[in-house]
């Protein structure tokens, strides 16, 4: 019981603690989960992604996932269904198809800045959570402006609100075997109006006429075929789309937030930043200082598998079955793969990046983040959109401490900052995103 409660409230402090004392891979025993092997060793990441193909999930993932996203989620699917639907839902996110949500980012990113309070302090991550959920309204939805758009706006906002808590993991862990009977049935209730709100939408989508000319992931995937010619059903869509709120939302709003708390921490790499954004160098800079921000700060700092088959990790031979979980966060501070690993210094990523395997914010092998690139691309336009228009400096001198929400970890106060009005010269986004790193 303490090894969950503390794996609950403070994964990162337990995994360090056992780290200084056991080494890079040890064993833990958590609540309604079996036993697993958790690893930060540096050819961790290249022994499970390698052969991912042969592996499947952990199994605390459907505990915790499956009562928001629904059974049907391409995070919870296996084997050949699953990549079937990675597939089918991978070109939105990608190449041209990423690129036509450019405009909107921007248009929505200023809106946001616009009605940011000027010289008085305010908290940066709900103001980005509240950005990120407009734009998957938007480029993933496909939902205008009016009461419906407002209606699903609030239902999404409480369904994070609730799905952000330590208290509703510790529910899945110990209570959802009571099912409506239990503390779920306020959360299934506000599920099943999600799950009604979305349903409309989906069927309008199916009857418009002009599906073929819209450009939303919604109306991308209604038209989507599978190899064999047919198509998603209604509950599968409903189901990616959840995930796709779920995956976009709370990760994106978080790395944009340690961010900047990491730059108001390192003023010289703010300005270093700010003085590029008019020149051509500066998108790859901003992309450099995100992906050290996500190297620093993880957003989902532990993936899980279940090895297919015996894999050698470290001094050790793990038999096939065995649960694995790669502690992202002790892969990235592993000194042997960045040097002064406390220390945020964008320029590795300009210096010819990491090895392959070592910088994996957004997981690996085939279970690989959908959305890491349109994630990627989504923080680079918001970035510049914000330096371009306020300087930012912090509203405290304390640094941020790491907290639990739910699958993610948060910035604790929120990332107070002070905004000023500012102009710098005109900044464009037009090249691509960052490369896939793992």
């Amino acid at each position: 019981m303490v090894q969950t409660a503390r794996w609950i409230s403070r994964p990162l402090q337990l995994f360090e603690s056992c780290q200084r004392r056991y080494g890079d891979s040890f064993t833990l025993r958590i609540a309604r989960i079996p036993e697993m092997v958790i690893t930060g060793d540096p050819g961790a990441a290249r022994a499970i992604f390698g052969q991912d193909r042969d592996n499947t999930m952990a199994p605390g993932r459907t505990l915790v996932l499956e009562p928001v996203m629904g059974p049907r989620s391409v995070l919870l699917l296996e084997g050949a269904e699953h990549l079937a639907h990675r597939r089918l839902m991978l070109p939105p996110f990608h190449g041209e198809r990423m690129r036509a949500y450019e405009t909107l980012i921007a248009e929505l990113t200023d809106r946001e800045v616009a009605s940011w309070p000027r010289g008085r302090p305010f908290k940066l991550h709900p103001r980005f959570q509240s950005l990120t959920l407009e734009v998957i309204l938007s480029a993933v939805f496909g939902v205008e402006e009016g009461p419906r758009r407002e209606e699903l706006r609030e239902l999404l906002r409480r369904v994070l609100r609730m799905t952000a808590s330590t208290r509703m993991m510790a529910f899945g862990l110990f209570t959802r075997q009571l099912g409506r009977a239990g503390p779920y049935r306020s959360f299934q209730k506000l599920i099943d109006r999600t799950h009604a709100a979305l349903a409309t939408e989906i069927g309008e989508r199916r009857a418009d006429p002009a599906l073929d000319s819209r450009e939303d992931i919604l109306s991308l995937l209604v038209a989507a075929r599978f190899e064999d010619g047919s198509a998603m059903d209604d509950s599968d869509i409903r189901d990616q789309l959840m995930t796709l709120l779920l995956a976009g939302h709370e990760t994106t709003a978080t790395g944009l937030a340690w961010t900047f708390d990491l730059l108001f921490r390192n003023p010289e790499v703010m300005e270093s930043l700010r003085a590029r954004l008019g020149d051509d160098e500066g998108h790859e800079y901003v992309d450099a200082v995100a992906q050290e921000a996500l190297r620093v700060r993880p957003v989902v700092p532990q993936v899980g598998r279940r090895l297919g088959k015996e894999t050698q990790i470290g001094e050790w031979t793990l038999p096939a079955g065995t649960d694995v979980l790669l502690s992202i966060y002790l892969l990235h501070m592993q000194e042997s793969l960045y040097p002064e690993p406390q220390r945020f210094r964008p320029e590795r990523f300009l210096e010819g990046g990491p090895e392959p395997y070592s910088w994996v914010p957004f997981g690996g092998g085939v279970r690989r983040c959908l959305g890491a690139a349109f994630a990627q691309f989504e923080m680079r336009i918001v970035i510049e959109r914000i330096l371009a228009q306020v300087r930012l400096s912090p509203a405290s001198d304390r640094p941020e401490r790491i907290v639990r929400r739910n699958v993610t970890f948060s910035p604790k106060a929120g990332t107070p900052a002070i905004a000023e009005t500012a102009t710098l010269p005109r900044v464009g986004v037009l090249a691509s995103p960052a490369g896939d790193r793992s």
